[in-house]
C-alpha cells in the first residue's frame, strides 16, 4: 500500500473525498490510529464515536457536532456503519437528534432528516466484537444518495414519526414504529431530560429523542451495492 497522510484540509471534491476514503480501505483502525498518533480504545463501550472520528480525521470532516453536514462544502454527510463478516450491518446508524417542539410548518422537504441523508460517505468498518478494536479492518467506501423508492422509504416513515410527536404521543413511540427509519431515545442518562408536547398540549419533560436509519435499509443498500465487489 502507499504511504498514507491525512488530507490536510476539507476536500475540494467529492472525487477527492472518494479518492481518500478508498486508499483508506484494507487498513486497519489499529494502522489508521497509529500514523495519526491517536491512542486506541480496548473496546468501543465508552468510546462510541472514536471510529467515525479517526476517520474524520484522515478525511478533512470539518462540521464536528454542528448540525450541518460533516463536509459542509461538498453537501456530503459521513456514515461509518459496523458490519459482520457477511458484511451485514450490526446495529441501527444515526441520523440526527429529533425536533420536539417547534414543529409547525415543518415538512420533509426542509425536514434535518432528509439534509442528512441526501449524500452520504458510507464506510463499513468490521465490528464483531471478538475482532479487537485495533485490528478490525476499514472497508471499500459508498457514496449513495436515496433513490426514488429509498426517498419514499424515509418520507413515509418520518411523516408518521413526526405525527406522533406533534400530535403529543411522542412517548407511545417503539422501535417497532417505522419500515426503514425509527425513533427512540438518545441520551446518556435517564436523568437528560427534555422539553416535548404531551397528550393535551401541555409541555413535558421526557428522554431525548434521535432518527436511526434501521439495519433492513442499510443492510439492503450495502447488499446492493458491494455485491459486485465480494461483500
Amino acid at each position: 500500500m502507499l504511504p498514507l497522510v491525512p488530507l490536510s484540509g476539507a476536500p475540494e471534491s467529492e472525487a477527492q473525498l472518494l479518492a481518500q476514503a478508498q486508499r483508506l480501505a484494507g487498513y486497519t483502525l489499529g494502522e489508521l490510529a497509529a500514523l495519526a498518533g491517536l491512542p486506541v480504545p480496548a473496546d468501543l463501550k465508552r468510546d462510541k464515536g472514536w471510529t467515525g472520528i479517526l476517520l474524520e480525521l484522515w478525511l478533512g470532516a470539518s462540521a464536528g457536532s454542528k448540525p450541518e453536514q460533516d463536509f459542509a462544502a461538498l453537501g456530503v454527510e459521513l456514515k461509518t456503519i459496523p458490519i459482520d463478516s457477511a458484511g451485514r450491518p450490526l446495529e441501527t446508524t444515526f441520523v440526527c437528534v429529533a425536533p420536539l417542539t417547534g414543529n409547525t410548518g415543518v415538512v420533509w422537504e426542509t425536514s434535518h432528516v432528509r439534509h442528512k441523508l441526501k449524500r452520504v460517505l458510507w464506510i463499513p468498518v468490521e465490528g464483531s466484537r471478538e475482532i479487537p478494536v485495533a485490528h478490525r479492518h476499514v472497508g471499500s467506501p459508498l457514496l449513495w444518495s436515496p433513490d426514488e423508492e429509498e426517498e419514499r422509504q424515509l418520507r413515509m416513515d418520518w411523516e408518521e414519526l413526526m405525527d406522533f410527536i406533534v400530535l403529543g404521543r411522542v412517548e407511545s413511540v417503539t422501535a417497532r414504529h417505522g419500515e426503514v427509519l425509527q425513533l427512540r431515545p438518545k441520551a446518556a442518562n435517564s436523568k437528560a431530560l427534555t422539553e416535548a408536547i404531551g397528550q393535551h398540549g401541555q409541555t413535558i419533560l421526557t428522554l431525548p429523542r434521535g432518527f436511526y436509519l434501521k439495519k433492513n435499509f442499510t443492510g439492503a443498500l450495502l447488499a446492493r451495492h458491494f455485491v459486485l465487489q465480494g461483500y
